[in-house]
C-alpha cells in the first residue's frame, strides 16, 4: 500500500526543477569522464545553477505564501528570524 502525500504545488514546481537539476548534474559528471569540450559542460553547469536557483525560488514563494502566515500568527519573533536566515543565506 503506497500512502499518498499531498504536496503544495510550489513545491512540486521545486521538486520537479530539483530532478531536472540532479539529471543534469549527473550528465555534467559523464561529460567530464568523456574528456568533453569544456564550453560544452561548462554550458550544462549553469544550467543546473539556473534549475537549482528555480528551485530556491519556488520553495521559498511556497513558504512565505503558506508556512511564513501561520508562523507569524504563532511566533511573530522567531518567523522573523527564520526569514533573515533566509535572507543572508540567499546572498
Amino acid at each position: 500500500m503506497t500512502i499518498k502525500i499531498d504536496i503544495p504545488l510550489k513545491k512540486k514546481k521545486a521538486l520537479k526543477c530539483a530532478r531536472q537539476a540532479q539529471g543534469t548534474l549527473h550528465k555534467v559528471a559523464a561529460m567530464m569522464e568523456e574528456n568533453r569540450y569544456c564550453p560544452e559542460i561548462i554550458q550544462q553547469v549553469d544550467s543546473v545553477i539556473g534549475l537549482l536557483k528555480t528551485t530556491k525560488r519556488e520553495l521559498l514563494a511556497g513558504h512565505l505564501d503558506s508556512c511564513i502566515v501561520k508562523q507569524m500568527a504563532e511566533n511573530k519573533p522567531k518567523a522573523i528570524q527564520e526569514l533573515l536566515k533566509i535572507y543572508n543565506l540567499s546572498n
